[in-house]
């Protein structure tokens, strides 16, 4: 084992104290600490985040490391290696000589090596009679002895961290599922809200009390700014969920009886009308038809192209949204909770088409608070379309450009 190595860098590269303690830390390693060398070299990509090095200069780290013919990692060893800049550029995957420089900086900056540079700057060693190395100049990368301990516990708080994130997300996905189909339910059922209250306008109410939490989630968000907002689905969830099971409670089994019977005899009926009868009823009082309007273009934008822009209203849906007939039974249950009258849902559907009306509310849905009276966004696109102005392609894209740019910023 060499006794001595230089401290100071070659050339016009500075040394720092945070050098000098890198150094000392590997000079006072224990002789009898062993570790692997793969398995903390996995700890350090883990724990990358806290270290600040980038995945460039792991992958420097991991060329370094291959240089050291052992596996195991000893504290009583030299673990110089000293490849030329040529054969590390090799195992780095071809990296050009000035960005491997730099990535090596960041590795010793960061206390992952050492620098142990010779009088020239080469990297080489110093064989003995017996072809014994006695004095090596290159990377020590006795840090990861050193450290290991260290690295180890910060992989292990990343991976918790990231265990207890992908949990409170999950839980936000799946209140945000419930809430959505019970209050279709609720609507569907015509369930009361409250003792006086009974009706769309009552879950309406609650559609915006939900709509407002889940408004709150940003695209990229740790786990504290999340944990609050979970609360906040959970106890409404629980809500709504009391808001059902109170209802069933009170409703005997003569009323639960003539529900069904009701149910039974409007099961051959389109279910889009079945989920607004007033629309039926406006439909058959039309004794004279409106003058032909320019339609939208129907079928003309996939299914997938539609959800991709607009996810959010699967969230309703009953059984996943598979074909357009789901995206419009879907939509005509979302138009009621985001207090779109009868009258505006059957104008647009007739002026716009069935189809691209439940496209337009699946975007006005997405966009949240964004608009403030869904039924006037509506009415006033009806109003475009009537005069050949509207185009469902400007609204759908920019949708799907909004989501592109959520995902970028994330």
């Amino acid at each position: 084992m060499q006794s001595h190595s230089p401290t100071t860098p070659f050339g016009r590269r500075s040394l720092t104290l945070a050098h000098v303690a890198s150094q000392m830390g590997a000079s006072a390693r224990p002789p009898e600490k062993v570790v692997h060398k793969w398995k903390i070299f996995h700890a350090i990509c883990t724990a990358r985040p806290r270290l600040g090095v980038s995945e460039r200069s792991l992958s420097v780290l991991n060329a370094l490391l291959t240089f050291h013919p052992e596996t195991a990692l000893t504290g009583k060893d030299d673990l110089i290696v000293f490849p030329s800049n040529y054969q590390l550029s090799l195992r780095a995957h071809g990296m050009p000589a000035s960005t491997l420089r730099r990535h090596l900086a960041v590795l010793v900056d960061a206390g992952l090596v050492v620098r142990r540079d010779s009088p020239n700057g080469k990297r080489y060693t110093r064989k003995g009679s017996a072809g014994e190395i006695e004095l090596a100049f290159g990377f020590d990368i006795s840090p990861l002895v050193v450290r290991s301990e260290e690295f180890e516990s910060l992989a292990a708080d990343i991976a918790a961290e990231a265990r207890a994130l992908k949990l409170v997300r999950e839980r936000i996905t799946l209140c945000r599922r419930d809430i959505a189909k019970m209050i279709a339910t609720g609507i569907e059922e015509a369930v009361p809200t409250s003792r006086g209250g009974q009706g769309p306008a009552d879950w309406q109410e609650v559609h915006g009390a939900f709509r407002s939490i889940v408004d709150q989630i940003p695209r990229t968000a740790t786990r504290q700014e999340l944990e609050p907002i979970a609360e906040e689905l959970s106890q409404l969830a629980d809500d709504v969920l009391n808001l059902l099971e109170t209802h069933i409670k009170s409703t005997n089994s003569s009323a639960n009886e003539s529900h069904s019977e009701r149910h039974i005899q409007n099961s051959n009926t389109d279910p889009l009308i079945d989920l607004e009868p007033s629309l039926r009823e406006g439909r058959a009082a039309r004794a004279e038809p409106k003058p032909e309007t320019p339609r939208v273009a129907e079928g003309t934008y996939p299914l997938g192209m539609v959800l991709s822009a607009c996810p959010d209203i699967v969230d309703y849906a009953k059984g996943g949204i598979l074909n357009w007939r789901d995206l419009l039974a879907t939509a005509a249950v979302v138009r009621s909770m985001l207090g779109i009258s009868p009258s505006a849902w059957e104008e647009a559907q007739t002026v716009l088409g069935e189809t691209p009306a439940a496209i337009v509310v699946a975007c006005i849905l997405q966009r949240g608070t964004a608009i403030r009276s869904a039924g006037g966004y509506l009415r006033g696109l009806t109003r475009k379309a009537e005069a050949g102005e509207f185009s469902l392609g400007p609204i759908l894209m920019s949708q799907i450009n909004s989501r592109l740019d959520e995902k970028r910023r994330a």
